[in-house]
């Protein structure tokens, strides 16, 4: 197995795990000295121990629906729909790795908006709709 390839099951270890509400295993892959940062928030979570406590101190129901990943080396990129409370949000999750282990998250989510009428002529629906 290459080392692409042992992270990447890391990653479907972290995000089934994330979905399962299993704090524990979700957190495995981060190392102790991990940052987590979410830009639109401007919050900064310095350690594993951090991250995990504040995502454990989250009431809210939450679902992961991973759509892609894509990376390598270094640098891996997750696309899902995270779910709260019923409410679909869009994220991208930029993880750096050293090792097998995460040293550093970016967190970047988006709100579902209305389609813009301006471009009705050029849309088709989603698969499966």
């Amino acid at each position: 197995m290459t080392h692409d390839d042992q992270i990447r099951a890391a990653l479907q270890r972290h995000w089934a795990a994330s979905d399962a509400n299993d704090f524990a295993a979700e957190h495995d892959i981060y190392r102790d000295d991990a940052v987590l940062d979410y830009p639109q928030s401007g919050e900064r979570i310095r350690g594993r121990h951090n991250i995990q406590a504040s995502r454990t101190a989250q009431p809210n129901d939450k679902r992961f629906v991973l759509r892609r990943m894509l990376g390598g080396g270094e640098l891996w990129i997750s696309e899902l729909v995270l779910t709260y409370d019923e409410t679909p949000f869009y994220v991208v999750s930029v993880m750096e790795f050293e090792g097998e282990q995460v040293v550093h998250e970016t967190q970047y989510f988006g709100a579902p908006f209305a389609p813009g009428p301006s471009r009705a002529q050029f849309v088709e629906p989603p698969a499966g709709h």
